[in-house]
């Protein structure tokens, strides 16, 4: 299955149109007809954009596998509180995680 063809099938289980697509992603509807017609498929510079609005990870689109399948990782956008977050994780030191994964098993207690 193309990349196209896996958009397209994810929007029809998604009932997302052509229209609405194109209006959710900024993707002209040309361009976005000109995939299923001419079975092309969309530039790298689009596919955050599909991701975005289908909720699926780069991974799912592009090699036709879903998350569970797929590799064990988390996609998060840069400027957002996750990322903050996960930065803020990463610069703490072995003992630092350590205590902060005991805080997350008594949180989830």
């Amino acid at each position: 299955m193309t990349i196209s063809e896996r958009i397209f099938k994810i929007m029809d289980e998604k009932g997302i149109s052509q229209i609405e697509f194109s209006r959710l992603t900024g993707i002209s509807q040309s361009t976005i007809s000109d995939w299923k017609r001419k079975k092309t498929n969309p530039g790298a510079d689009k596919i955050m954009a599909i991701c975005k609005v289908l909720d699926v990870t780069p991974y799912e689109i592009l090699s036709d596998m879903t998350q569970e399948a797929g590799p064990d990782c988390l996609y998060v956008s840069k400027g957002t509180e996750n990322y903050s977050f996960l930065v803020e994780i990463d610069s703490l030191n072995s003992q630092q995680k350590e205590r902060l994964k005991g805080y997350l098993s008594a949180i989830k207690e």
